[in-house]
């Protein structure tokens, strides 16, 4: 953009020329947006903070236990042997981010990511009701220490530490289960002393990120924003400044008010902006896209009787030559690539077996003559049971055209819930039907009358004459 000064990419806005943190005092924002991120917000938060109390058939809605390698998302119950899946997943979830940053930009960043909604919608408004508005928290920060500042300062730490803890347990609860949590709450902190003391270190990262690391979690440790700049294209809709509009900007005057933009150089932009960047120079990777620059903007604009949108919602076309979205070839591809990426992952989830066994002929033997001119092999079977309910097993021939049994060594087989269960059990079969030395048999897996899977494998026999 010929009207920009690109001067400003070569530094932080929240980093001095010496290196030193430039601490960030951003304007409470209103508007139609910022409400509209607050629904938002209460509704992410309602749902994150009532998750945890939610089961199915005595198990968590969600659990993500890294510890005993369990996982469980809408109820349903994964274990290593599922782990493919997750790593599909993932690839799909990286490339639905990545489609969805070439259309709408980072607009993930400033309506969903947790890091901004509890920032902007959590700590911030505590830190706006202790200490007050912006102008408020810089005096504040100047002011020596005395009854106000000691109190004010003390309430933040503490009202900052209480919510970081709240929320380090709730995490706790999605990797243990909310049961858990309450057990280790009941039966104090020295039964639990290897749960706790990871606990608070959580909350310690939790309290350090709000309090001081703040927005540069977005800009340092995040990759997100440097992503960006390789995702978006000049039809991605991003927060952006009409600059065909709004430049040459100047302070509204009566004499000049037909000869200049839009833009009265007020700053409020600038000022409601929570990583201290001025969106008029254009996209930048510090932009987590949280609106609050448009309804500054808006309320400014409502007020000198001009237009609003001049920060809007939009892409470099549409700023530029006036252009609407439209579908590119990129955008075509990617959403190929992610189409058939669902269909895939969807095809395994609606498929994937509950039940998972695994049969294997003993090793050092081939065969074993028995009575009544038959033969024996003798197999070893692993079931893994991924449901919630202990499962009686029962084991049949399913091929029609061989006569024989199967027998299983010592008592019938039970596999309990969420195990692991093994057995060993004989496939014995009439001589005079195996014809060739390896045979193909399927073996069905029976729970009562209910055929809950099958495989397949060989068995050996003498070579025929």
């Amino acid at each position: 953009m010929s009207v920009m000064n690109d001067e400003f990419r070569d530094s932080f806005g929240t980093i001095t020329k010496d290196g030193k943190r430039n601490w960030i005092f951003a304007k409470k924002p209103h508007g139609k947006l910022y409400n509209a991120r607050t629904v938002v917000s209460i509704v992410y938060l309602i749902v994150f903070f009532a998750l945890p109390w939610i089961k199915v058939e005595g198990e968590p809605l969600f659990l993500f236990n890294l510890i005993e390698r369990k996982f469980i998302l809408f109820g349903m119950i994964f274990w290593p042997q599922d782990f493919f899946l997750f790593v599909l997943a993932m690839l799909t979830f990286m490339v639905f981010i990545v489609l969805f940053t070439v259309i709408f930009g980072r607009i993930f960043c400033g309506w969903v990511c947790p890091q901004t909604i509890f920032m902007e919608m959590v700590f911030r408004k505590v830190e706006y009701w202790i200490e007050g508005d912006a102008e408020k928290q810089r005096r504040l920060s100047t002011m020596p220490w005395n009854g106000e500042k000691i109190l004010k300062r003390g309430g933040k730490f503490i009202a900052f530490f209480t919510i970081s803890f709240i929320i380090a347990n709730y995490f706790l609860a999605y990797i243990t289960g909310m049961d858990n949590v309450l057990l280790y709450i009941r039966e104090g902190i020295f039964a639990h002393l290897g749960t706790f003391i990871p606990l608070v270190i959580f909350t310690g990262v939790f309290f350090f990120v709000y309090w001081w690391f703040r927005e540069q979690a977005c800009l340092i440790v995040c990759p997100y924003g440097r992503l960006q700049g390789v995702m978006l294209d000049p039809n991605s809709i991003v927060v952006a400044y009409d600059y065909v509009r709004g430049e040459p900007r100047g302070k509204i005057s009566k004499e000049t008010i037909e000869t200049k933009g839009d833009c009265i150089d007020c700053f409020d932009c600038v000022r409601v902006c929570p990583t201290g960047i001025d969106i008029r120079n254009g996209t930048q990777m510090e932009c987590v896209n949280c609106t609050a620059c448009i309804d500054a903007c808006d309320a400014i604009m409502t007020r000198v009787h001009r237009p609003t949108g001049l920060i809007r919602y939009a892409s470099e076309n549409n700023i530029k030559k006036g252009e609407k979205l439209h579908l590119t070839t990129r955008t075509a591809a990617y959403s190929v690539v992610l189409l058939i990426l669902l269909a895939v992952l969807t095809t395994f989830l609606v498929t994937r077996k509950d039940i998972q066994t695994t049969v294997m002929r003993a090793q050092g033997m081939l065969y074993q003559n028995q009575p009544d001119n038959k033969i024996s092999n003798l197999y070893n079977i692993k079931m893994i049971n991924k449901t919630r309910k202990k499962i009686p097993v029962t084991l049949k021939l399913e091929d029609s055209h061989l006569k024989g049994e199967i027998k299983m060594v010592g008592k019938d087989m039970v596999v309990e819930k969420e195990a692991i269960g093994d057995g060993v059990f004989f496939v014995i079969l009439n001589k005079d039907d195996l014809h060739q030395r390896k045979n193909k048999i399927e073996i069905g897996v029976y729970s009562g009358e209910r055929k809950i899977d099958e495989v397949r494998t060989n068995f050996m026999a003498p070579v025929s004459k």
